[in-house]
């Protein structure tokens, strides 16, 4: 009998040691950021989404005929004020392997200063994290959790531009994701795109062929400017329930 148990126990010792892994780093997240915040650093958060050229014009692959098309990749913040009036960027996918924008971190954090002063800067982890690694690495990696260097694709957020800047960086913890307003803010820009992309095209006809012109750039502006302060803080208010949760079940 035993034979057989071990292994069992050893998965479950193992996903229990992960869980409290995660924990505790949710924990030292929450904790870094509610100091800050009352320290008075204002919270945004910066993050990026993949917009496929299929969802702007609408083609529809359910016939098994695929094609590979371009996708963009917007990079923006926002917090409970909304938007950081900073001027979004636009990617070509394709690109970012070749073009590196080593300077538009740095952009951002001066932008962010001039606004709102000293803020704390939250992006999401993007590392895997390995289930398997020794404990302690990972222990280790909890304690210099926020301190690590995040990259949004080819974008680099540094901890030491964010501070030149009088800000502080933080990376969310890749389980709690959904502590992250933004991804609810990315989500509405989509559905925006696929509800109200037929106003921004327009239509060309010649003696041959019928053409199709959309209006990327103004759909974007506008699903973007759509999504409101007030629908801003709508959803920080959700992530700072969740958060109060977690801080009082995790302490």
């Amino acid at each position: 009998m035993p034979h057989f148990a071990n292994p069992l126990l050893r998965n479950i010792i193992s996903r229990n040691l992960f869980d409290s892994i995660k924990r505790k780093q949710c924990l030292q997240y929450l904790k870094t950021l509610r100091t800050l915040q009352y320290d008075g650093f204002k919270t945004v958060y910066f993050g990026e989404t993949d917009i496929p050229e299929s969802l702007v014009t609408g083609e529809d692959f359910s016939d098994g005929y695929f094609m590979q098309t371009p996708t963009w990749c917007i990079v923006h913040a926002g917090g409970r004020q909304g938007w950081v009036p900073w001027k979004y960027r636009m990617f070509l996918r394709d690109e970012l392997c070749i073009k590196q924008e080593d300077s538009l971190f740095f952009e951002f954090c001066d932008a962010a200063k001039k606004a709102y002063g000293k803020c704390a800067i939250v992006v999401k982890e993007r590392r895997l994290q390995d289930e398997m690694r020794p404990k302690e690495d990972k222990e280790s990696e909890a304690q210099a959790h926020v301190l690590s260097v995040t990259n949004l694709t080819s974008i680099v957020c540094c901890p030491e531009v964010a501070k030149s800047c009088g800000h502080e960086l933080l990376s969310l913890p890749s389980s709690y994701n959904y502590l992250n307003p933004l991804d609810s803010a990315w989500s509405s820009l989509k559905w925006f795109i696929i509800n109200n992309r037929k106003e921004f095209c327009l239509q060309s006809i010649d003696n041959v062929y019928s053409y199709q012109y959309i209006l990327f750039s103004d759909l974007i502006n506008k699903g973007i400017d759509r999504i409101s302060p007030s629908k801003w803080k709508t959803l920080t208010n959700k992530v700072r329930r969740w958060e109060n949760y977690y801080l009082g079940k995790f302490s």
